[in-house]
């Protein structure tokens, strides 16, 4: 352990590491139950074998968990970039994988320690849904041919265009494996989605995908059938693959470097989102962004070094966490462990879960991802420039690539400054003489000045009532908004008053 691993467990300790134990072990049972799948079909949509997911899990739980900053997030393989790892695998070979992931993790470590997690909080949520929901129909899309026992096409538009066909092939008269395989992948399917809908309140932490997973690894058991079956090494640390003679020599190529970029800024977007989300599910310890930003670096340079799947902050697990009760890291910590272990002694349980299970999960994972909540969202309380952003970012995704979807999202995002394009400034004073402390707002707030502003606000402390005056701000655009309502969602959440005054349509706003 290095010194500064053994400085964050010690600092823990101190802080009451183990004082919620019992919690901690029973909610990290809970997001090790819930991350097993995940982290095999995420492998699986990403193209590579399923252990690579496993290994990702494992360095998320136990490394990333003791130097996190967001105490209650669970960091591992992420559905949002199966897209990106799948085609850079496709089109690079596995080997490229891990040089590709350790300068990623590289350029995470010195992003926190530069501390620009702000930065990312500030990218529009019209793109990063936009992306999400994207990638959601990637994966739905792709996964539609595991079901059939068959292998996803290069992209997006062939794996679409080649549906009627796979459904068009099946016969009903004469079932042969694509029938079979389809018929354990819709039972998988089925188990998830009846289980979310019709869960006794008592078993509520039992995860659907789990019982999904087990009841057609059961069922393809029962009946013999002759369907793909999931691929597991005996030894987990077989699978781990240690960097070859061109490793470093991968490092300074071109396609490496671009690839490294876009997984370090989607990751850590996608990271620092979902820490957000976190926060808002529990009272506890606040999220320092730059330390988890960091922590994500780490976690990201040894998966790439292990020639495993990138990591991030993944919301399901985290929220997971949350709901099972846990108090501190170590339930994180402890998820990891049980993975280790479970991978460690019981590798032929793995080898028995059909393919079409695991596409099944994915199914549910990537539907859930297509979420129009938030463009209904966009829509009705920022009227239809983020609504344009969210949709023109989604279709760009789905029919061309991700990279290019983000690009063209944030490139339109510059079209939200024209209406404050004479004062793109945003002043903030405190006054901190009186019984509260008063802040006052003055210019326009846009994603431009965000990181100050967010800054700013959460160095605030909870000791007296705050009154924000927005008298004089010019107006507010989508990004901004949303950062600045969620500041004031939390500090009333946990007690601390907090009064918006100004103009009514703002104040309503935020009220």
């Amino acid at each position: 352990m290095t010194t500064a691993a053994a400085t964050a467990v010690a600092t823990d300790v101190k802080g009451g590491l183990f004082a919620h134990f019992g919690r901690d072990f029973t909610a990290s049972i809970v997001v090790f139950l819930v991350a097993m799948p995940l982290c095999m079909g995420i492998a699986i949509a990403s193209g590579v074998p399923a252990e690579k997911g496993l290994i990702t899990g494992i360095i998320g739980g136990i490394v990333v968990g003791m130097f996190a900053g967001s105490p209650l997030q669970v960091s591992g393989p992420a559905a949002g970039l199966a897209v990106i790892v799948f085609d850079f695998v496709a089109n690079n070979g596995l080997t490229a994988l891990g040089p590709m992931l350790v300068l990623a993790g590289v350029l995470q470590f010195v992003a926190g320690w530069m501390k620009l997690g702000a930065f990312f909080r500030s990218i529009s949520p019209a793109v990063v849904h936009g992306m999400l929901a994207g990638i959601g129909a990637l994966i739905v899309i792709s996964q539609f041919h595991i079901l059939f026992d068959a292998t996803p096409l290069s992209n997006g538009v062939a794996n679409l265009a080649a549906m009627p066909a796979r459904l068009l092939g099946l016969s009903p008269f004469d079932v042969n494996q694509a029938e079979m395989a389809l018929g354990i992948g819709l039972l998988t399917i089925g188990i998830m989605v009846g289980w979310e809908k019709f869960k006794p309140a008592k078993m509520g932490l039992l995860p659907g995908a789990l019982l999904g997973v087990v009841g057609a690894t059961l069922a393809a058991m029962a009946l013999g059938l002759d369907i793909t079956r999931v691929n597991v090494p005996d030894s987990i640390v077989g699978a781990v693959a240690t960097p070859g003679d061109d490793f470093f020599g991968l490092l300074i190529s071109p396609t490496i470097i671009i690839a490294a970029i876009a997984v370090a800024f989607i990751a850590s977007a996608e990271t620092l989102l979902s820490a957000a989300a976190v926060d808002r599910m529990h009272d506890g310890v606040r999220t320092n962004y730059d330390k988890e930003l960091s922590a994500q670096g780490v976690g990201n340079l040894l998966c790439g070094l292990a020639g495993a799947l990138p990591m991030t902050g993944v919301i399901v697990r985290s929220s997971a966490n949350v709901q099972a009760g846990a108090k501190t890291r170590l339930s994180t910590i402890i998820h990891g462990i049980w993975i280790l272990g479970f991978v460690s002694l019981l590798p032929f349980v793995l080898s028995e879960i059909p393919m079409a299970a695991l596409g099944g999960v994915l199914v549910v994972t990537g539907w859930k991802l297509v979420s129009l909540k938030h463009v209904r969202h966009l829509y009705s309380s920022y009227g239809a420039l983020p609504a344009v952003i969210w949709t023109a970012t989604f279709v760009l995704v789905v029919t061309v690539d991700l990279l290019t979807g983000v690009l063209v999202g944030l490139a339109l995002t510059l079209l939200e400054l024209i209406p404050h394009r004479r004062s793109l400034r945003l002043n903030v004073e405190e006054n901190d003489e009186g019984a509260e402390r008063d802040v006052h707002l003055s210019g326009s707030a846009t994603f431009i000045s965000l990181t100050g502003l967010t800054r700013r606000l959460e160095s605030i402390p909870g000791d007296r009532p705050v009154r924000v005056n927005l008298s004089k701000v010019q107006g507010f655009d989508h990004t901004s908004a949303e950062q600045f309502k969620e500041w004031v969602a939390r500090r009333r959440k946990l007690g601390h008053p907090v009064e918006v005054t100004g103009p009514s349509h703002l104040v309503d706003r935020f009220s």
